[in-house]
């Protein structure tokens, strides 16, 4: 669009709210508080239309599929045990189980490319969300095998923070992006751990994860190391039976 017929339509949508939507200046445009407020509103609105869009269409398909998102390599038993529990339903749809990266799988509920999710705190927003909790599980530091803090008997999470050698891991944003910092990027848990067999990285993950440790990794009681909790989230304006059902048997576990 070009700048004259964007200039009048801000304007047109100023006078229809009745409020001062960009500071202006003869060198600079900045959001006013309201402009913030509706930019974010506005996001969020456009964000519900396109989930409510896959969502329809997902209902309408001649085998309705329950889409369920996880994070990938966490809470496997959890997983497990809702996938059987929820099969004896006597209305059980087919689910599909996504996977997914850190922060995707609230993504992935957010924008209606699933139905519900397994979700972390403190490392997911719940906002917006209903949710049930599962679970609290504490976390424990992973390092190389032969790393001098390999074997004590417990850590505080300052002593990984001054670890020069060791970075903690970088995992992706929402949008994609790394926070700066010398760690490594990662994508997954597996990746993860071979960084941490090969000395390069440690890492502070919950007590679920532990089943994964292989020969070259250590496990180290974090003092003050802050708990997981588990939820199973959804849209609070959902009306699906299958939604309801899966959530009654996640919190029946």
């Amino acid at each position: 669009m070009a700048q004259p017929p964007l200039s009048r339509a801000i304007q047109q949508l100023e006078r229809r709210l009745g409020v001062v939507l960009l500071h202006r200046t003869t060198r600079s445009i900045s959001l006013t508080e309201a402009g913030s407020v509706l930019l974010r509103e506005a996001g969020l609105a456009l964000e519900a239309v396109d989930a409510a869009e896959r969502r329809t269409r997902r209902a309408a398909a001649e085998r309705p599929t329950l889409v369920l998102a996880a994070k990938a390599g966490a809470s496997s038993q959890l997983l497990s045990k809702l996938l059987d529990s929820y099969a004896v339903e006597p209305h059980a749809s087919a689910v599909q189980v996504v996977l997914c990266g850190p922060g995707q799988s609230e993504t992935m509920l957010r924008d209606g490319r699933a139905d519900v999710a397994l979700l972390q705190l403190p490392y997911d927003s719940m906002a917006g969300f209903d949710i049930e909790e599962l679970g609290i599980e504490r976390q424990f530091a992973v390092l190389p095998a032969t790393h001098p803090l390999a074997h004590q008997a417990d850590i505080a999470m300052a002593d990984l923070h001054a670890l020069t050698d060791l970075p903690l891991p970088r995992w992706p944003r929402p949008d994609g992006t790394y926070a700066e910092g010398p760690g490594p990027q990662v994508h997954d848990h597996t990746q993860l751990l071979q960084l941490i067999a090969l000395g390069l990285a440690c890492a502070v993950v919950p007590e679920s994860l532990r089943p994964q440790l292989r020969e070259g990794h250590a496990a180290v009681s974090v003092t003050d190391a802050p708990t997981v909790t588990t939820v199973i989230a959804w849209p609070p304006h959902s009306r699906s039976r299958a939604v309801a059902d899966l959530v009654r048997a996640a919190s029946q576990l």
